[in-house]
């Protein structure tokens, strides 16, 4: 992922901050839970998480191999996560808890995954990152890996952010 957005100079988050996009991702949006999205790290320009295997994410039964579905769901809801994280870069000049209202407008424009091999492993990490966040529009680029590293999916989003 070489194109990365400028970070501001040197933001660090707050715990309460990163505690409060992690109960955001992981406990409030539920089809996150479903999925059993981990929030691994969180900086103001780039997010990891990682995936489980599980019964319930088999898409091919013959292959034990995860689902398109899932793949997909699960880097548009990591796009929109490293774009929370660059509006709360944004935006240190308010507490964490005004920052993380702002994500209650956060919605996806347009996604687009690129199946590169199949999803078969006991584990995933997928990364994102904001490539441009503008005042009303942001693009993100996205990468769903296996527990080898091997790159199986890429993904590319717009989202709303006002």
């Amino acid at each position: 992922m070489p194109h990365r957005l400028t970070p501001p100079a040197a933001v660090e988050f707050e715990d309460e901050f990163i505690a409060g996009v992690k109960n955001i991702f992981e406990e409030m949006i539920v089809f996150n839970r479903l999925l059993g999205l981990k929030i691994s790290e969180v900086t103001p320009t780039r997010v990891k998480a990682r995936i489980d295997m599980r019964n319930e994410l088999v898409g091919h039964y013959a292959y034990n191999r995860i689902h398109g579905g899932v793949i997909s769901a699960s880097l548009d809801a990591l796009g929109g996560l490293a774009v929370m994280a660059a509006i709360g870069a944004r935006h240190m000049d308010e507490s964490p808890q005004q920052r993380l209202q702002r994500f209650a407008k956060l919605g996806t424009i347009d996604l687009r995954i690129d199946y590169l091999r199949p999803g078969i492993g006991e584990w995933f990490e997928l990364r994102a990152e904001v490539l441009r966040l503008g005042s009303r529009v942001a693009t993100t680029r996205m990468e769903f890996l296996g527990a080898d590293g091997k790159l199986l999916s890429t993904g590319s989003a717009a989202y709303i952010v006002s």
